[in-house]
């Protein structure tokens, strides 16, 4: 059979596409495709709704001589992607302490808590805070009254604490309290959060994806954008949040991002971060000064982030790698300025799958995780670092007393 056959040439004339199947198999293919994508999308933002505003709407954001702080008297409700709403109610000093600050009753023995968005209990209702809990379990604990003045602040980083210390020494504590965290450290020198709010959190979520779209494309091609677009999507979320509840996926992902985001967690610390440390120790040393001049004691804790606490519990992590770096270091400077240092971190490995006490892909501390913290705060300062707030523990019983 050759190609001049009739048959031949009459099945190559069937086999051959029309120039529009060219064109319609394509469109058609992409138009699936924006379909599953699309309704994908959708899901994920039903299953993992949030809200347009949160505790930001109840904040002055713009002043560099105060840093962020509260606007006194105001509420305001918020929900993150992968937690329930929230209210967020702010005393007559700008604080989400639950109570009006006044004079100090005879017989009270008060802490004043500082520290950024941890300290603060943000995403998680205030009464379920370790803020909260805190101070009913030293109270049971020692006997007497204790009383927690809450002074954390959202974007409250080590130099803004210094900027609102005033606030800290003027409420008559006997104690001050520091909560660190590793952002508290990395964000150190930041004041004021504009590089970590939405620029467009006023637009429509249509709108929003037209300008995020126009700012990525601007310096590259979308084949370079598209992994930082599909990033910012709800699907993406979705995507990883299912994902990190496995503990030891979850420790493998976080520990392949860059220095900037896990450099903490590196045995020999990158010039990076030793610079967030220069800059953590000089806010130390300003605030522990001003603390010991006043002749109030001062205590720091650090609270491991969802990373540090899976891999403390996992008791195993890379080779490079130390849950603990931070940890010490901070130890460290606080100690250097005569403060006290509260090491919760080792308890994590008594506790099993501590990282469920963190929101998955957020990282803040959930209900479970903010009653834990209280827990292991309340042992520490109860342990004998606080004379004033030292259990004894129940004496031995005699031999005849163990006799009857």
């Amino acid at each position: 059979m050759n190609d001049s056959d009739p048959v031949s040439l009459e099945n190559k004339k069937e086999a051959k596409l029309p120039r529009r199947d060219w064109i319609l198999l394509p469109m058609i293919s992409l138009l699936t495709i924006a379909l599953l994508a699309g309704s994908t999308e959708l899901i994920a933002r039903r299953l993992f709704s949030e809200s347009k505003t949160g505790m930001a709407k109840c904040m002055v954001l713009n002043d560099p001589a105060t840093g962020a702080r509260g606007i006194p008297n105001t509420s305001c409700w918020g929900k993150s992607a992968e937690g329930p709403w929230v209210e967020y109610s702010f005393n007559n000093s700008g604080y989400r302490a639950g109570m009006a600050f006044g004079a100090k009753q005879p017989g009270t023995y008060r802490i004043v808590m500082t520290g950024s968005s941890v300290a603060v209990g943000d995403l998680t209702q205030r009464d379920k805070t370790f803020a909260a809990l805190l101070p009913t379990e030293l109270t049971q604990l020692t006997g007497r009254k204790v009383q927690l003045y809450n002074e954390g602040m959202g974007w409250g980083f080590s130099h803004s604490v210094t900027l609102r210390f005033n606030d800290v020494l003027k409420e008559d504590p006997d104690l001050i309290l520091w909560i660190l965290t590793p952002m508290d450290v990395k964000r150190a020198s930041l004041v004021l959060p504009t590089a970590d709010l939405d620029p467009w959190s006023g637009l429509s979520p249509a709108e929003k994806v037209w300008k995020r779209l126009q700012a990525d494309l601007k310096g590259g091609g979308l084949a370079v954008n598209a992994s930082e677009l599909f990033s910012r999507t709800r699907t993406a979320l979705m995507v990883r949040h299912y994902l990190f509840e496995n503990r030891s996926q979850y420790v493998k992902s976080y520990l392949a991002s860059g220095d900037s985001g896990v450099g903490y967690l590196k045995q020999d610390l990158s010039p990076e971060w030793e610079t967030h440390l220069r800059q953590f120790d000089s806010d130390a040393a300003v605030i522990e000064g001003r603390a010991r001049a006043e002749g109030i004691p001062f205590v720091a804790a650090f609270i491991p982030d969802r990373v540090q606490a899976a891999m403390i519990s996992m008791g195993q992590w890379p080779k490079g790698e130390d849950p603990y770096k931070l940890d010490n270091e901070l130890r460290a400077i606080i100690t250097c300025h005569g403060g006290i240092y509260l090491d919760i971190a080792p308890d994590f490995r008594n506790i099993p799958d501590p990282e469920q006490g963190y929101l998955t892909v957020d990282g803040h501390p959930n209900t479970e995780g903010h009653a834990i913290i209280a827990g292991l705060l309340a042992r520490e300062l109860t342990s004998g670092a606080i004379p004033e707030l030292r259990v004894h523990p129940p004496a031995q019983q005699s031999t005849s007393e163990q006799r009857r």
